[in-house]
């Protein structure tokens, strides 16, 4: 990966990573957890797109902010939707207030093979199982994939909350990312990044 830098914040109660991206033709953010605004002004980084890779609250609590304060086009496969974020079945669960700030998306994704953000041109990939909206950016000269919630190291998404598969997300990971070349990084929502041949071979989810 030839002169592409990542910088990568992590923050909100799920540890949710927001990946930075300097590029060509301007600076790209991948998802918006709780924080990443803030952390993106005092580094005095402008954004000039916003991917979020799903709607769950702990990869948009920011989104409103980011978009608002940067101006940036939001690209999502769906729209706003409060069915999407969670903020509701986490309230009732907890007992504490979730509200994440209703955002504009700019560009909608549902159906599209192709993205065009900041000099790039993105394959999409829509690996739902996880969540119903969840898409996956890949930047094939680059062999460099942003996953969201889909694929971890050693791990997949969880596939518990409403919407969600394990024999969808499961398929879905085998028979469009797994045939990626092995090494494809893979830069998750959570945790570190991995790599398609790392996790083809040791991923026992995927075995």
């Amino acid at each position: 990966m030839a002169d592409v830098k990542i910088e990568t914040y992590t923050g909100g109660i799920a540890a949710t990573n927001g990946h930075l991206l300097k590029l060509p033709g301007g600076t790209l953010l991948v998802d918006a957890p709780e924080g990443v605004a803030d952390w993106l002004d005092a580094a005095g980084v402008k954004v000039d797109a916003l991917f979020l890779t799903h709607q769950h609250f702990d990869h948009v609590l920011d989104a409103a902010k980011v978009r608002s304060r940067h101006g940036c086009r939001v690209f999502s496969w769906a729209a706003h939707s409060v069915n999407l974020t969670l903020e509701r079945l986490f309230g009732a669960v907890t007992g504490t207030s979730m509200a994440v700030t209703p955002f504009e998306v700019d560009e909608l994704l549902e159906g599209k093979a192709y993205t065009e953000a900041c000099g790039v041109t993105w394959r999409l990939f829509h690996v739902p199982g996880h969540s119903p909206d969840s898409v996956c950016f890949l930047w094939e000269e680059q062999n460099l994939l942003f996953g969201g919630d889909v694929l971890f190291r050693d791990s997949i998404g969880r596939t518990d909350f409403p919407g969600g598969s394990m024999r969808q997300l499961v398929e879905g990971i085998q028979t469009k990312l797994l045939t990626l070349p092995d090494d494809t990084l893979v830069y998750p929502g959570h945790g570190p990044h991995t790599s398609i041949g790392v996790e083809r071979r040791e991923n026992e989810y995927l075995s």
